[in-house]
């Protein structure tokens, strides 16, 4: 195919590879945590941070990952203020990332066209300084959940005991956060703000539906994210589609089958 000629869709190509390796391996722990929802809260203050690289003529993305590792530690501080109400800091963090890009958006109108990339995903557009920023965070994340596997185990299915037996809490909390932070903000150019929560839930969620173990969920997570990158730029390459709402729809597809096949093996 002559798609695999290109340049730049082998850098989409190595970076999509990339974030279906980090983005599923986190997923897994924030769905059994109930934490969905923050991969969306996170990719709203990434887009505002993006807003203002762009504003102010730095990076976009390295500002839009400034503004959600510190998003990332303002959702812990208000998870301590309201602990019978968690998802509360969610919420919030949501709200004000909405509100300050909306109106970074209004103040930097001549950049509208370079926002759409990163709401909706341009992962053809990728250079190998993106490349490069997604390989670290992905090396780190690997590397941060092989080296607390065990830990992060405990703290997700028996959180009280995890506290008992004298874990680190409050750190092993933040650094999930913190790392969730790093990934939305790489993940946002591939498959955009509005799409980019899919990639770390939608995984899980099929993953949950066919395994059988935790170690089975988390690379039946990895291995269906890697095949609905791949198989989605294959086919938006070849089809001339958008390329993150194919990535997107291709996951959903991988889902219908999962359930699908999960309630054919019941019957």
């Amino acid at each position: 195919m002559d798609i695999f000629t290109y340049e730049f869709f082998i850098r989409a190509l190595i970076g999509g590879i990339l974030i279906g390796l980090a983005a599923p391996l986190l997923g897994i722990f924030l769905v059994l945590r109930r934490l969905s929802m923050i991969g969306d809260t996170l990719a709203h203050v990434s887009i505002a941070g993006v807003a203002l690289g762009l504003l102010i003529n730095i990076y976009p993305l390295f500002v839009g990952l400034l503004f959600a590792v510190v998003a990332s530690f303002a959702i812990e501080k208000l998870r301590k203020a309201y602990k019978t109400y968690a998802e509360l800091s969610i919420a919030i963090m949501m709200s004000g990332g909405v509100a300050l890009a909306s109106l970074l958006f209004t103040m930097g109108k001549g950049f509208n066209i370079n926002v759409q990339s990163y709401l909706f995903g341009s992962i053809l557009t990728l250079d190998w300084m993106d490349v490069g920023v997604t390989l670290l965070v992905t090396v780190i994340v690997i590397g941060f959940i092989a080296a607390y596997y065990k830990e992060l185990f405990l703290l997700v299915f028996d959180e009280d005991a995890a506290s008992v037996s004298g874990l680190p809490m409050r750190s092993l909390n933040l650094m999930m956060t913190i790392l969730t932070a790093l990934v939305i903000s790489v993940a946002i150019k591939i498959v955009g703000a509005l799409l980019v929560s899919a990639l770390v839930t939608v995984p899980a969620a099929c993953s949950l539906v066919l395994s059988r173990s935790f170690k089975q969920t988390i690379f039946i997570s990895m291995l269906v994210a890697e095949i609905a990158v791949i198989g989605g730029l294959i086919t938006a390459g070849l089809w001339d589609t958008a390329p993150g709402a194919t990535i997107v729809l291709a996951l959903i597809t991988m889902l219908g089958i999962s359930l699908f096949v999960k309630r054919g093996v019941r019957t």
